[in-house]
């Protein structure tokens, strides 16, 4: 089942960004380091295009390190854009943003021309966190689950330097399937958004076949490539004591901590994608939109056809 979360706060969020965007110099974007294509806003591309970009892949330190390389090249190569890996909760790299931000867009700075930037990203991708890291005390709003900021808040990181912050917004509709789950898992959806045993599978057909070891050391198991996902979901819960009447697995109870892990970082460096798969699964995600339009275009081309709102074609 496909995941889709918009409440109504991000549909504000989207206006308020459209109308910001006019006077914004650089537009800094926090992605996940864990799932960085997954983590990047459609919508935020389309609102902010033509304005230079600064992709930052935050909590690089809960990613592997050989696939932040990869996506960081990847961004790099792309057209008025600048990426670099960070660690929100370290002062010193969090500092290199504003550096970044200039060789981005030269022409501004000092008090005539203030540099002006957009910070945006999806829910719970640590933007408060890196903003208080930025002005070394408590700016903003901090938490471990997604919505926490509301309203867009203006701070000013040195006379001529001013950060707009804007509360963790998604998009309309997620065509990557796959990129709704890694969301989920991250702690970028709401929690009632959500399946947890169906996210935890999805977690799982994954991490055992790109780290299987990180699951057999985290867990005490064997072999965990053969497993199926049921299996595998039930022999950690066995493991960790998620146990229910009669000794069956408490699947709700296992998968809960499968996340919890997963976030937590518990088991290892994870990133859930690579560039390649990445573009594979958009690919396949886009042609199946196509395929969903055009059915929603005839099934409304009939409509107002039975009704005679308009003429049967010859």
């Amino acid at each position: 089942m496909a995941i889709q979360w918009f409440p109504g706060h991000m549909h504000l969020t989207k206006k308020a960004i459209g109308e910001r965007i006019k006077n914004i110099d650089v537009v800094l974007e926090l992605l996940d380091a864990r799932l960085p294509g997954s983590s990047a806003n459609p919508m935020l591309a389309e609102l902010t295009a033509g304005k230079p970009t600064l992709k930052v892949l935050n909590k690089q330190d809960l990613a592997d390190p050989t696939r932040t390389t990869q996506w960081l090249a990847h961004y790099n190569s792309q057209p008025g854009t600048r990426a670099i890996g960070l660690d929100a909760s370290v002062s010193a790299p969090a500092k290199a943003l504003a550096q970044a931000c200039f060789e981005l867009a030269p022409n501004r700075g000092g008090m005539v021309k203030p540099m002006r930037v957009l910070i945006c990203g999806v829910p719970n991708v640590g933007k408060s966190t890196l903003i208080n890291t930025l002005t070394g005390k408590r700016a903003t709003k901090t938490g471990d689950e997604a919505g926490v900021t509301k309203l867009e808040q203006r701070i000013s990181l040195a006379d001529d330097f001013y950060l707009y912050d804007t509360p963790g917004v998604l998009w309309p509709r997620i065509i990557v399937a796959k990129s709704g789950y890694n969301l989920a898992a991250s702690g970028a959806i709401g929690r009632n958004a959500f399946n947890e045993e169906e996210v935890a599978l999805e977690l799982l057909a994954y991490l055992k076949t790109h780290y299987p070891a990180l699951l057999e050391a985290r867990f005490q198991l064997e072999a965990v490539a053969t497993m199926s996902d049921e299996e595998l979901l039930e022999a950690i819960g066995r493991k960790r004591g998620a146990l229910q009447g009669g000794k069956r697995v408490n699947l709700q109870k296992a998968a809960e901590i499968v996340i919890h892990d997963f976030r937590a970082a518990v088991m290892g460096r994870i990133t859930l994608e690579s560039p390649e798969e990445f573009t594979q699964w958009l690919a396949a995600g886009q042609k199946l939109d196509a395929l969903r339009q055009v059915k929603k275009d005839a099934i409304e081309l009939d409509r107002l056809i039975r009704f005679k709102k308009i003429p049967k074609p010859s």
